[in-house]
């Protein structure tokens, strides 16, 4: 095994990993496990689960992420783990009391990094800084805050603070901008096609807003004013746009490569996202052939890559929370302003 991780998030099918998978995972050495709603039962289960990775990969702080945004994308939502509203529904309570709506955005968002952090979960994810409009694909909706990039900024400002306060890694989403895609990229390839005025103007902007954000997750969108063939996940001239026009220096991790919008097999998706400059390739689900091939195709984290990720987590604090007080108070915020 390289003492270096590999520049690749693995998946898998199951709540358990197998004497197999475990193998696997101890000889190729992948940066971080990525786990789903298949993957996570209840709170023990999903120690253990953790634990395992970990103690495959030889690394107790090796990173753990899910998908846990509220809404219908949080893949905590079985047993006993309470549900969390969508960022739409804490945009229409700022939209009526902007201090009541940023207070319990706050609050969910330190409620739901608690949760996270206490189960050994590095990050959900989150937050989602996408415009939406009327023609934007349906994949976003009520996961986006609205139309309104300094909105957008504001309120997204609130989530990446507490969830870094509880020591969850917060993760924007999905950069530059998946707002005005109105295919949905888990099938197709979205194009957009505004000019780079307009891109600058509102979807880049909330992204530029925190860029301060230690970790950012790629859209697998074409932006034609910049790069007509290849969605920006793969496309060397997005990533310079990221880093050079919009002064990202976080870590850059793609969107899952199983997502349709990018071609090719699944080890030339590693490739092709790793070729592009990007840090760090996302194979959220798969089984060991795949995640064999995956790991073959990938390569060591550049010394760039490392010194981001320990930057990143130099920024996480040890706010301890009782979640579900923090979310018996947040709803009780909801009812105040009668937002249901």
């Amino acid at each position: 095994m390289s003492s270096t991780p590999l520049a690749l998030f693995v998946g898998l099918p199951t709540p358990t990993i197998s004497d197999d998978e475990f193998a696997l995972y101890r000889e190729t050495n992948p940066l971080g496990l990525f786990v789903g709603r298949r993957n996570q039962r209840e709170p023990e289960q999903t120690r253990r689960l953790i634990e395992r990775f970990r103690e495959a990969v030889g690394r107790d702080d090796a990173p753990v992420f899910t998908d846990q945004e509220g809404g219908r994308v949080q893949h905590l939502d079985a047993g006993p783990w309470p549900l969390f509203r969508s960022f739409g529904q804490f945009a229409e309570l700022a939209r009526r009391d902007f201090d009541l709506g940023k207070k319990a955005l706050r609050l969910s968002s330190q409620a739901m990094g608690a949760m996270m952090t206490e189960l050994g979960l590095s990050s959900g994810c989150s937050p989602v800084l996408d415009l939406v409009f009327e023609t934007t694909s349906a994949v976003i909706g009520a996961r986006s805050f609205g139309p309104d990039p300094d909105f957008i900024a504001a309120l997204g400002r609130e989530v990446v603070d507490g969830l870094l306060e509880t020591g969850n890694m917060p993760v924007i989403k999905h950069i530059p901008g998946h707002g005005r895609a109105t295919l949905d990229s888990h099938k197709e390839r979205p194009v957009v096609n505004a000019s780079r005025e307009t891109l600058t103007a509102t979807d880049f902007k909330p992204f530029v807003a925190l860029k301060d954000t230690p970790w950012a997750m790629v859209a697998h969108v074409v932006y034609s004013a910049y790069d007509a063939e290849l969605p920006a996940s793969v496309s060397p001239i997005m990533h310079d746009v990221i880093r050079n026009d919009m002064g990202y220096d976080g870590v850059l991790i793609s969107d899952c490569i199983f997502m349709e919008s990018l071609s090719g097999t699944l080890p030339e998706r590693v490739k092709q996202v790793l070729d592009a400059g990007f840090d760090i390739a996302l194979h959220s689900h798969g089984d060991i052939p795949e995640s064999e091939a995956a790991a073959k195709a990938a390569r060591p984290l550049t010394e760039a890559a490392l010194q981001r990720i320990a930057t990143g987590k130099a920024r996480l604090g040890n706010l301890k929370i009782d979640v579900r007080a923090a979310h018996a108070e947040v709803e009780n915020m909801f009812a105040s302003a009668l937002v249901f």
